[in-house]
């Protein structure tokens, strides 16, 4: 029956733009702290939030644009804490030692529930235990743009899009001249440096091309935090970083109506690590290799576009610590491979209408091997699969009211099938006002390692969430504010029992919230931008202390208030400095285990406020001197129970076009 229903809809297939090659030139952003932004947010042109190109002003969605201006003033940051500076998103592990794991949290929603999407093509890592992506493989010199689309996303993008989506375009937009190449270097204190290059053009108006290369290494400082200051048997050791990674897209038009698109990403690191917390290691160390390649194509109609995308993705990580014995003492092996096919297609209908028809095919395998202490341990190659169907149909009228209403059918060769709902309207009032609204739903299905590993159970069911969200925005070319409302109920949530040491399906979350951003710009030179997020979660589930369900008020390592400012100054032309603050509210996180392998009661991790700076002056056309401080004042705090965060730490470095 299925077949049929594939058949049906791919022969119905009516067009769409190519989520491979989004290629807007539009700049402007909420969180753009340059003072060059032309305050036209709402004219904004966005992919994420609908697969094909739409004005901001005409979603219910709440997206954020991170855009190249504000991307090329974070090079000396890892992408988590770029990400951590919007509103509603906390990346945990992103103020730690670089190489530390980057645990997405959108909206409160736990690690897993954020799905990433490279050049709108969804990536995961089937060997982790939640499927998600790990974001140290992509360095932010290969970024172009960042499009962030929050709230229940599986309508359009499946599993794992509980709370969002992270859209991270390395394509450029716009290339015109046939060889364009830029390169940088940077270095800073704790042994840190980075250097990158990219070549691009287009060729005989038919061949754009774009290779880039990316290094990073730092010196690091202890991962695990020496709370008793006293000579040990193992020592505190500096934690080191070493990753490359190489990148490349490919697009041809052999004719103006047809594009044919390739790209391919490698990507390496190896970072030195602790014991756990408190503990350190002599030597232990994590390696991770990654591969992405793929291809596409792009169809253009007069009223439709076709677009057909294809992934091939594998995963290795490799841990090993053998400081105890003159042999290994713990080696763990993963391997993950996962496929990806889908074809979607927009039409135009007329009357403001444009309907969205697609079709989406998920394979993911993964194994282990390791052993400890000499007993071996393995995961046999174990696999799953879902195809998928979904439609959205999006009105937009000349009053200013648009609509959106899709649906999607799943279907999981291990449970069964599911369906989710999105329901967003907005209404564009005058040039400035825009009022919005979502009532949606999400799943997200169990993962391999939930499923079948040995803490593991096969009877595991979906999480399902439904979502609502409502707010105002307004915009003009000094002032732009957005403020959001919004509510998400999981049901049959996916967590880990610390007493029968097996994944379940708890009873119920709930988590609600409001996030405001604003930007204003004065006197010409001056750009004041800031945003804030206010978090509740509740939820029934395993208590971390006793055999017994209980009710949370909070969710762990997540705070409950989240602030970012940023201050910038542009006095003279090619001159740029800003000083920016982050503060985030108490927090907690697991206490650790009792002698008998129990959670300990959960602790409490204190507010902090950290200072960042930075400041870049372009001397030629062709030349950029750049500086940057991160936590300039040199804070101890912590977001992670027994792990140090960043110290004060500074890069200066410049970038060269031509």
């Amino acid at each position: 029956m299925i077949s049929k229903h594939w058949a049906f809809l791919l022969l119905s297939i009516t067009g769409s733009v190519p989520a491979f090659a989004q290629t807007t030139s539009a700049r402007p952003s909420v969180a753009q702290p340059t003072g060059d932004s032309t305050g036209k947010q709402l004219d904004e042109v966005v992919v994420t939030a609908t697969k094909y190109p739409v004005k901001q002003s005409q979603t219910g969605k709440v997206v954020i644009v991170i855009p190249h201006e504000e991307i090329e003033k974070s090079i000396g940051k890892p992408l988590g804490e770029l990400l951590s500076e919007q509103a509603g998103i906390t990346v945990n592990g992103s103020l730690n030692d670089a190489g530390t794991d980057q645990s997405i949290f959108i909206r409160g929603a736990g690690s897993g529930r954020a799905l990433v999407l490279i050049d709108g093509v969804p990536v995961n890592d089937p060997s982790e235990t939640d499927n998600s992506f790990d974001i140290n493989l992509i360095p932010v010199t290969m970024i172009e743009r960042i499009e962030i689309s929050k709230g229940a996303q599986s309508t359009l993008y499946g599993s794992d899009a509980i709370a969002g989506v992270i859209n991270i375009i390395t394509v450029k937009p716009d290339i015109k001249t046939p060889f364009t190449g830029k390169a940088g270097l940077s270095g800073g204190n704790y042994g840190t440096y980075n250097g990158n290059a990219q070549l691009y053009g287009k060729l005989a108006d038919q061949l754009t091309y774009n290779v880039r290369y990316n290094h990073d290494h730092s010196g690091g400082f202890p991962t695990a935090h020496d709370s008793s200051h006293t000579a040990s048997e193992v020592p505190f050791t500096n934690d080191g970083y070493r990753g490359d990674q190489v990148a490349g897209n490919l697009a041809w038009n052999p004719v103006s109506a047809l594009t044919l698109k390739g790209f391919f990403q490698y990507s390496h690191y190896i970072n030195d690590i602790d014991a756990a917390a408190f503990t350190p290691a002599v030597d232990y160390t994590s390696a991770n290799k990654s591969l992405l390649a793929g291809t596409g194509l792009t169809y253009k109609l007069p009223a439709t576009t076709i677009t057909a995308n294809y992934l091939y993705s594998t995963i290795d990580r490799h841990l090993l610590e053998d400081s105890v014995y003159s042999q290994p003492y713990y080696t763990d092996n993963y391997f993950g491979k996962s496929q990806f096919l889908e074809v979607f297609a927009s039409t135009k209908l007329g009357f403001g209408l444009t309907l969205l028809n697609g079709a989406d095919y998920r394979f993911s395998s993964m194994n282990e091997n390791g052993s400890y202490g000499g007993y071996p341990s393995a995961f046999k190659d174990t696999s799953v699969s879902q195809t998928s169907m979904y439609s959205s149909l999006l009105y937009s009228g000349p009053s200013g009211l648009s609509v959106e209403l899709g649906g999607r059918l799943n279907t999981d060769s291990r449970y069964g099938s599911n369906y989710t709902y999105t329901f967003n309207p907005a209404w564009l009032i005058g040039r400035n006002w825009k009022l919005y609204g979502s009532i949606a739903s999400a799943f997200k299905a169990p993962t391999l390692y939930q499923l079948y590993s040995a803490y593991g159970d096969p009877s595991l069911l979906p999480e399902k969430s439904s979502s609502y969200e409502g707010g105002i925005q307004f915009d003009n070319t000094v002032f732009n504010t957005r403020a959001t409302y919004f509510h998400r109920d999981t049901k049959n949530g996916i967590d880990y029992n610390y007493f029968t040491n097996l994944y379940y399906n708890y009873d119920e979350e709930k988590g609600y919230g409001v996030e405001w951003e604003g930007t204003l710009k004065f006197a010409r030179v001056w750009s004041l931008t800031a945003n804030y997020t206010w978090l509740k979660i509740q939820e029934r589930t395993q208590s971390h202390v006793s055999y017994e369900d209980t009710t949370y008020d909070y969710a762990l390592r997540v705070p409950a208030h989240t602030v970012n400012l940023t201050l910038g100054v542009r006095p003279v032309s090619g001159f740029f400095v800003s000083l920016s603050g982050h503060y985030e509210s108490k927090r907690f996180d697991i206490g650790g285990y009792d002698v008998n392998f129990n959670p300990l009661p959960d602790v409490t991790l204190d507010p902090f406020l950290i200072l960042n700076g930075y400041a870049e002056y372009r001397v030629l056309r062709c030349l950029k001197l750049f500086a940057e401080g991160r936590n300039i004042l040199n804070r101890k705090f912590f977001t992670i129970y027994g792990y140090n965060s960043i110290p004060a730490m500074f890069t200066a470095g410049a970038t060269v076009e031509f």
